[in-house]
């Protein structure tokens, strides 16, 4: 008997696990949208199927932590996300914000004033 080779049932194609098993797990990996703009990063997430108050945001030390959790339970199913963002320069902590409607959240975090980016260039060797 022959070993499926479809890319449905493949097991070569995910380094040994059949793909439909992780058939959507890795949909969300591009479910953000995150740009700097008049003084203030600006982050959207797609959260669709999350109330608000399933949802958390929290800013800890230079760190935006962002988790939901949904139970259905006429289903008998658990939809969870989580997902933390490092931010490049200095942020204002007092004044994040953030609003949910339509299934986007969106995350507005203000710099500090003369906020000059974090960390060291590396310089790329050519």
């Amino acid at each position: 008997m022959a070993l499926p080779t479809t890319p449905a049932s493949s097991w070569i194609g995910r380094q040994g696990t059949p793909s439909r098993l992780f058939e959507g797990a890795f949909d969300s990996l591009d479910d953000y949208e995150l740009y700097e703009e008049d003084g203030e990063f600006v982050l959207s997430i797609d959260m669709p199927g999350f109330d608000p108050e399933e949802i958390t945001v929290a800013w800890d030390d230079g760190m935006l932590n962002v988790a939901a959790e949904h139970v259905d339970e006429e289903r008998d199913r658990r939809k969870t996300y989580h997902r933390r963002f490092r931010f490049p320069k200095a942020i204002a902590e007092d004044e994040v914000a953030a609003s949910y409607r339509n299934g986007v959240l969106e995350v507005t975090l203000p710099l500090e004033p003369e906020a000059t980016t974090l960390g060291t260039e590396i310089p790329i060797e050519t």
